[in-house]
């Protein structure tokens, strides 16, 4: 990755924000905060946030799933060397038999990838808990 935060827009309409830290970005916030602290600061920052792989299609699903609900999520593609960051600042250390990306964090808490999204979805209790955190009004 080339920048702390630096963003480019994608294809797809979003936009991707890169987590390596640099002094050269005039974005550039805090230079020594590690990539698992800037993980954990966009977890807690972002109502609604996914973490995913480069060109994840799973992730895709996610994002459609919740713009289809009025829900339009912080997505943040992850590098390979990135991914165990991310399971660093899972509270379990990312020891859950799923997989640590995608994953979708609502109001901080780690909901998991899109078949625990889905099935949130399906119980009913996606809705509410995207209204608990103020993303989505009926």
């Amino acid at each position: 990755m080339n920048g702390a935060h630096t963003h480019r827009l994608r294809s797809s309409g979003g936009v991707r924000l890169e987590l390596t830290p640099t002094t050269t970005s005039p974005l550039s916030i805090d230079t020594s905060e590690s990539t698992e602290m800037r993980i954990q600061r966009l977890i807690t920052e972002n109502p609604v946030i996914i973490f995913s792989r480069s060109s994840c299609c799973m992730c895709h699903v996610m994002k459609r799933l919740l713009s289809s609900l009025g829900v339009h999520p912080t997505v943040i593609e992850l590098e390979e060397d990135e991914i165990h960051a991310l399971s660093v600042s899972l509270p379990d250390g990312g020891a859950e038999a799923e997989t640590v990306a995608p994953a979708v964090f609502i109001g901080g808490a780690r909901v998991g990838g899109l078949e625990s999204l889905v099935g949130l979805h399906l119980s009913g209790h996606l809705v509410p808990m995207l209204v608990e955190v103020g993303v989505l009004v009926l």
